[in-house]
């Protein structure tokens, strides 16, 4: 497999639509995570992200103009002890819970699947960041539709253990724009982690499609103490 260029990646691809990032920095030092969000039609532009407690949760940037909330209103991070949990929808609360419970990752979210909204049938993309004694690893989770069928789920968890610094995976919830739009094929992508939390936030922000990209999250953890830096972006102000 090649190592990607996430820059790339993202500037080649007008609508990879919502987009999970795990990994670790340069330097070694930091478990890194990104995630954004884009959209095609007013109702999903209409959003801003916002901190709460640990992690973050969308909110309409004007309410007024809200339409149906509940595949767009969620909260997409979560903390629980050593576990950081970054999903598209609100299996994230589902992964909550699931752990909480002491059930694991892939067994927090049999209870899911792809979302409602044929004929896209969005795929759930979940990831779970453990930081613990100074060692890291992540896994990533994606649910989709049978190749478009409705009628069965397709389940596939990737584990990562001992990653390296400066490289990471990328998994998104489509292949690229169309009606209806394709869902996200393979394992996810090889890509490349390079500078600070500063630099990395630009360099994602900046790739994304101009007119599609709506907010992006990214944390960098400290793997040593567990003390992590947030950055939010939102097009939105």
């Amino acid at each position: 497999m090649e190592m990607l260029s996430l820059a790339k990646e993202l500037k080649e691809n007008a609508y990879p639509g919502r987009g999970i990032v795990i990994g670790v920095s340069e330097d070694g030092t930091k478990a890194v995570t990104a995630y954004f969000i884009m959209g095609r039609s007013s109702n999903s532009r209409n959003r801003i992200f916002v901190e709460e407690g640990e992690g973050i949760r969308t909110e309409a940037f004007d309410p007024s103009k809200l339409e149906d909330p509940s595949l767009i209103i969620y909260a997409p991070v979560r903390v629980l002890g050593n576990k950081t949990i970054v999903t598209n929808g609100d299996q994230t609360d589902t992964i909550y819970d699931g752990m909480d419970r002491q059930n694991t990752f892939e067994q927090s979210l049999r209870s899911r699947e792809f979302e409602p909204d044929g004929p896209n049938y969005t795929p759930r993309i979940s990831g779970i960041m453990h930081i613990e004694n100074g060692r890291y690893n992540y896994a990533m989770s994606i649910l989709k539709s049978n190749n478009g069928n409705p009628d069965a789920c397709n389940r596939y968890t990737f584990a990562y253990e001992n990653p390296v610094a400066g490289e990471g995976h990328f998994i998104h919830t489509y292949m690229h724009d169309g009606n209806p739009l394709p869902s996200f094929e393979g394992e996810p992508k090889w890509v490349k982690i390079s500078g600070d939390i500063d630099t990395f936030t630009d360099e994602v922000w900046t790739s994304l499609n101009e007119d599609n990209k709506v907010s992006l999250f990214v944390r960098y953890i400290d793997i040593a103490t567990g003390k992590y830096e947030t950055r939010i972006v939102n097009k939105n102000k």
